[in-house]
């Protein structure tokens, strides 16, 4: 905003720029996954490195790519609300509008706007991972393009509505924000960029003010530390009832012998389970902390509790994914030997499922930590709400200071989350 003012480019960079680090990230962890097996083959066959990438390794990751990306879209749409917060425009600066006008009506509103935005989101991009999805012992439903050319079109055609929808969606939405991407490089924006530079640096290094980061990284690590808590119990919880393999018609616990009844109460349990999930991670963290800021007083229980109903949505909805995911082998096996339900959940479900939950939930716990920055943006509590102050008074060096306490925090979370979850998975 300092750079390019209330323009909708700073928006779509805000979003772009750490999105476009992760995605870059996990794209890269899903090529590591990726069985070398094809991309040797050609290779020994004489082929490029290149043309081994694109005909052995890539159709492979393919799917898994084409998945996360619109996970991400899921996530963009939340973020682009948040950034409405800040005077970007959209749904999130009209709900801003609204809390202060005290227009509780229109909140609502707006929020069943949201969340119908959201579900629509989740719902596209869950039938996209359904339909890529790999089975046991099955090739990924991209299948090999050239044997497939004859009989059947080369991509999924969930996958290729996508891809469609996005080549369309993309210059549409330019246009639509009505951006001009050559006020990126204009003369004005290289000035203002290198005057936000200089001053940002060397770092203000005051040591009342470091000892005053100091407690404000503690505020932002306990902050962290309740909203995790509170995100993983409930939605490990809420993963079981969310979870179409252990409670729809067909389940794992579903008999042949299970009335109508029985099946109905399944569909309304797994669609309430997931509506209540949606609606937690719907509405972003600062949202959340906006609403909740309204009950409580400001500080870090209000963050705490915000940042834990969202990612109580995110956690719940990756769990049960994992649920659904379940070798149901070993399940039906114990059944077979006479095991009660309760048998088989807690000696079949659990011990297969809970190590894959207990890295998501420090994963997101990685995520809590930055998030803390974000809702300390409107006024809940930890270091965020400094930040805020030296960015409206311009005084740079502070701010390059505050970036750095957050770094180092991030920075230590993550090498502590990631022992963790090696050891758990």
């Amino acid at each position: 905003v300092n750079v390019l003012g209330l323009d909708p480019l700073v928006a779509v960079l805000a979003i772009a720029l750490p999105f476009g680090a992760i995605t870059s990230k996990v794209f890269g962890e899903i090529f590591d996954e990726t069985p070398r097996a094809a991309g040797e083959a050609l290779r020994a066959a004489g082929a490029s490195e290149l043309a081994a990438l694109v005909y052995g390794i890539l159709p492979q990751a393919l799917p898994e790519l084409l998945s996360y990306a619109f996970y991400r879209f899921e996530c963009a749409i939340r973020a682009a609300a948040l950034l409405g917060l800040i005077g970007a425009g959209g749904l999130g600066y009209q709900i801003l509008l609204s809390l202060q006008s005290l227009q509780y009506a229109q909140i609502w509103t707006f929020l069943y706007a949201l969340l119908l935005l959201g579900g629509l989101a989740d719902g596209w991009s869950s039938l996209l991972r359904r339909r890529l999805q790999r089975t046991d012992g099955s090739d990924p439903p991209w299948g090999d393009l050239v044997a497939r050319r004859r009989s059947a079109p080369g991509m999924e055609p969930a996958a290729r509505w996508s891809l469609l929808c996005a080549a369309l969606l993309i210059p549409l939405s330019f246009w639509f924000i009505g951006g001009d991407a050559g006020r990126l490089f204009s003369g004005k924006t290289l000035r203002l960029l290198g005057g936000v530079l200089r001053d940002s640096w060397p770092p203000r290094l005051d040591m009342a003010l470091l000892g005053r980061l100091g407690r404000l990284a503690l505020d932002t690590l306990a902050m962290s530390i309740l909203a995790i808590t509170l995100a993983g119990v409930g939605g490990l919880i809420a993963s079981f009832p969310a979870a179409a393999s252990l409670v729809i018609p067909g389940s794992l616990f579903d008999s042949e012998r299970s009335g109508r009844g029985r099946r109905l109460g399944g569909l309304l349990v797994l669609t309430a389970a997931r509506g209540i999930l949606l609606l937690g991670r719907a509405l972003s963290e600062a949202i959340w902390a906006l609403l909740i800021l309204y009950i409580l007083f400001p500080g870090v229980l209000p963050g705490a509790v915000a940042l834990g109903l969202y990612n109580l949505g995110v956690l719940g909805r990756l769990m049960a994914a994992v649920h659904d995911n379940l070798d149901p082998r070993p399940l039906r096996a114990l059944a077979a030997q006479g095991a009660l339900r309760g048998q088989v959940f807690f000696y079949g479900v659990l011990p297969q499922t809970l190590p894959r939950c207990l890295a998501y939930v420090f994963y997101r716990w990685e995520v809590c930590i930055r998030a803390t920055v974000v809702v300390g943006l409107v006024g809940a509590g930890g270091i965020g709400m400094n930040l805020e102050s030296s960015m409206a008074t311009l005084a740079w060096p502070q701010v390059t200071l505050i970036l750095l306490v957050i770094l180092s925090t991030v920075v230590v979370s993550e090498y502590v989350s990631a022992r963790v979850r090696k050891a758990v998975s």
